[in-house]
């Protein structure tokens, strides 16, 4: 049984930051999904994850889903030595973003991701989470990057991210492609303010792809929301 897809996102400043530094993509068209977030606490996080949307927006997909995967992953190696060429000339340390990317073959699903944003998985009333954080250390508060040292107080330092070294590497994990089957991208700041169970009852609840994410902003923006807030519900249905 083929499948297709159905999706919707959403991205908000949040209650404490004065600036949204997230940055999604929703391309049903391409089945490609993305949720970057740039880093808080550095220069230009906004310019980060905004090039990262717009350079993978920008691209096009043929037959080959691994060309695609191929063009996905070069176009942020590129993103990558621009940031750290901006870095350098604006003399700061780092111009990074984390990036989480959903890639929908009527195959399979792959998912890739750099750094704390995360994608989950759900079916059969069950939610997963198919990403690892790259995080040394709990979750923070503000997403910094660095190596954790004596000086550090109690928490996480972000041990990847797009524009952190010269060197990249893109994580990337394969899942199914069944109908009824949904995937959740959402940066941190999601995180900060819902349970996974609260998550899973969200995709849980009848419903379409806009309504949850309407219901995660609505749970999200009704705490502290101290980060930037973004989610992109993605659904597949029988063709």
């Amino acid at each position: 049984m083929t499948t297709h897809c159905s999706s919707a996102g959403h991205t908000d400043v949040g209650k404490v930051r004065r600036r949204n530094e997230d940055a999604i993509l929703v391309r049903d068209d391409l089945g490609l999904w993305v949720v970057a977030d740039g880093l808080g606490g550095h220069a230009a996080g906004h310019y980060a994850s905004s090039l990262i949307v717009e350079r993978l927006g920008a691209l096009t997909r043929h037959d080959d889903v691994f060309d695609f995967v191929e063009a996905i992953e070069d176009s942020l190696l590129q993103v990558n030595t621009e940031l750290r060429a901006a870095a350098l000339a604006q003399h700061v340390d780092v111009i990074g973003s984390t990036v989480a990317m959903v890639v929908h073959d009527p195959r399979f699903v792959l998912c890739g991701w750099v750094g704390d944003s995360r994608v989950y998985v759900h079916e059969h009333g069950e939610m997963s989470l198919l990403t690892h954080d790259h995080v040394d250390g709990g979750p923070v508060d503000v997403t910094q990057f660095g190596r954790r040292t004596r000086a550090h107080t109690p928490g996480g330092v972000l041990t990847r991210a797009i524009g952190a070294e010269s060197t990249l590497h893109i994580d990337w994990v394969i899942g199914g492609s069944r109908p009824g089957m949904q995937f959740l991208l959402c940066s941190d700041g999601v995180n900060k303010e819902l349970s996974d169970e609260e998550l899973q009852m969200t995709c849980n609840a009848p419903g379409d792809p806009q309504s949850r994410v309407d219901r995660v902003f609505e749970l999200a923006l009704a705490r502290a929301a101290r980060d930037n807030i973004s989610a992109v519900f993605v659904r597949l249905d029988a063709s």
